[in-house]
């Protein structure tokens, strides 16, 4: 039976409608795959730096060994974490006991902006705390 000349198009509609919601679920989910593989990259590349600098080959009481040390970590984690390490902005909180270190990376976009700003995914932060090995 063909469709009545009032119904022409009518799946057209609901084509495109069922599209669009196809296509903003797969940006999202990109997008989302996108900041779970930074995360654990920048965590990872954040760990390492501050480890390095905390490590008991650096001695913490020479200003000059310790940015040395600082300016070698940096530049390590920028390599492990390649176009992102581009983007990246490194924060060192240095104590006497500790090495804090804070790590900002805007990363690629995918979702369109409302979906990236309401889930938060279009950029990592990750802090993380090394302890000062000491020699005894």
């Amino acid at each position: 039976m063909p469709p009545a000349a009032d119904e022409r198009g009518a799946g057209l509609i609901g084509t495109i409608a069922a599209l669009s919601v196809f296509l903003v679920l797969l940006t999202f989910a990109v997008q989302l795959l996108f900041n779970l593989y930074a995360t654990s990259a920048v965590t990872a590349a954040a760990y390492d730096a501050a480890t390095m600098v905390a490590s008991g080959s650096v001695d913490a009481d020479d200003p000059a060994d310790l940015g040395t040390a600082v300016r070698s970590a940096e530049e390590h984690a920028r390599s492990l974490l390649g176009d992102y390490g581009d983007r990246a902005t490194f924060d060192w909180d240095l104590r006497d006991d500790r090495v804090r270190l804070s790590v900002e990376v805007d990363h690629a976009r995918v979702a369109i902006s409302p979906v990236l700003g309401a889930f938060g995914l279009n950029r990592v932060e990750r802090s993380v705390e090394v302890r000062v090995e000491r020699p005894r």
